[in-house]
């Protein structure tokens, strides 16, 4: 069901269907991915990065960056398009967290549940000495 909401964008009140922004938000953001889409087509710009297509059509970075996200533009066609990892900003193509990032949290992970085993076990064990 429909309901009352301000656009994420420009505040302004509306009635909320899938989007958070409101139909006319929504129109310029579709009219700035025409823009930006149209740019990293043509065959001289398929390897422009996302500083460099902020440069050259003046859509803001973040949103570029939500694109990617969300699968409208794909880094397949556009090999140096990418987002920021959440944990050190390096560019990825896929996920949350780069290589580096997911390995090291893995690993603390890891140890982190061996440390708790080990604290189980010392729990579970208790010894009592006697004269």
């Amino acid at each position: 069901m429909a309901e009352l909401a301000n656009c994420a964008n420009c505040g302004r009140l509306f009635v909320k269907v899938a989007s958070r922004l409101c139909p006319e938000c929504l129109k310029e953001q579709d009219r700035q991915f025409d823009v930006v889409y149209h740019y990293i087509t043509r065959q001289e710009n398929r390897t422009a990065t996302v500083p460099q297509v902020h440069e050259a059509t003046g859509v803001e970075t973040d949103l570029i960056y939500q694109w990617v996200r969300e699968g409208r533009l794909v880094p397949a066609m556009f090999p140096n398009i990418g987002y920021p990892c959440r944990s050190c900003g390096s560019i990825i193509k896929e996920g949350v967290l780069c290589h580096n990032c997911r390995s090291r949290l893995e690993k603390e992970i890891g140890q982190e549940n061996i440390r708790q085993k080990k604290q189980d076990e010392m729990k579970i064990r208790k010894t009592y000495h006697t004269r």
